[in-house]
């Protein structure tokens, strides 16, 4: 039988490793840019319906059929506006970044690929589409991660680094992505935060878990503005640096 995943409540216990991060920091910060814009479920992709979720659209609740103009307006404007304005905060302050790419909606913006190829930024393949991967079968799951590596070789130069679901995971994704070979890690793992090696089939696996606390998915309804934002990451950081004394 196929390794499937298993749960596990213990972790590290009252005492977690050292991971010891270079020149002794007590915390390892990852900023992260998800690239979705132009892989959502769409009319013009086949799906019947277009994607709203993440936007402040609310046409659907108006009983909306087909195309809807505001959602798509608004994915538009990350990959028009959005993305360079990042990208402008991010090189001002030579600070390094994972770019979470879709790999189609790369294909549909090669200014944005180039510039992301051009910064030699970490990419993490965030999948083909906009999709849920629990939901496909065990060989399109493989044919959607085969699809996005081509993909995000031709158009950033070099092959993903890493892979995140767009969704959760399915039971097959992390065999998978280790059947396909050629990355570094994966972050289908909400239970922890430190980084750590999971055997699958016998072959290790580094897996740097994923967060949801400092993420700017909470401004859809529950942070208003920037110094909510900020005293948010603030306060994060000021517990995981002090606790960093003793477990970084």
């Amino acid at each position: 039988m196929s390794w499937q995943p298993t749960r596990d409540f213990l972790g590290y216990g009252e005492t977690p490793p050292d991971p010891k991060w270079p020149n002794g920091a007590r915390v390892a910060v990852n900023f992260v840019m998800n690239y979705e814009e132009g892989s959502e479920p769409s009319v013009q992709d086949g799906e019947g319906y277009s994607e709203n979720g993440l936007t402040e659209s609310t046409t659907s609740s108006q009983g909306l059929k087909g195309r809807d103009l505001a959602a798509e307006g608004m994915f538009e404007y990350g990959s028009r506006v959005g993305f360079w304005r990042l990208m402008r905060a991010f090189h001002e302050r030579g600070l390094p970044m994972t770019v979470f790419g879709c790999a189609l909606a790369l294909e549909r913006n090669r200014a944005a690929a180039d510039a992301i190829k051009k910064a030699k930024y970490d990419i993490c393949c965030h999948g083909w589409r906009w999709v849920k991967h629990f939901d496909l079968s065990e060989a399109e799951e493989r044919e959607h991660i085969r699809k996005a590596v081509v993909s995000l070789k031709e158009t950033t130069g070099e092959a993903p680094g890493g892979w995140y679901c767009r969704y959760g995971p399915s039971v097959n994704t992390r065999r998978l992505v280790m059947e396909h070979g050629g990355f570094a890690y994966d972050s289908d793992y909400y239970g922890d935060e430190l980084p750590f090696w999971q055997t699958v089939e016998g072959k290790p696996q580094l897996v740097i878990p994923y967060s949801l606390t400092n993420n700017d998915g909470k401004y859809a309804g529950t942070i208003g503005n920037s110094d909510q934002w900020f005293g948010l990451v603030r306060d994060a950081f000021d517990v995981l640096y002090k606790e960093g004394a003793t477990a970084p």
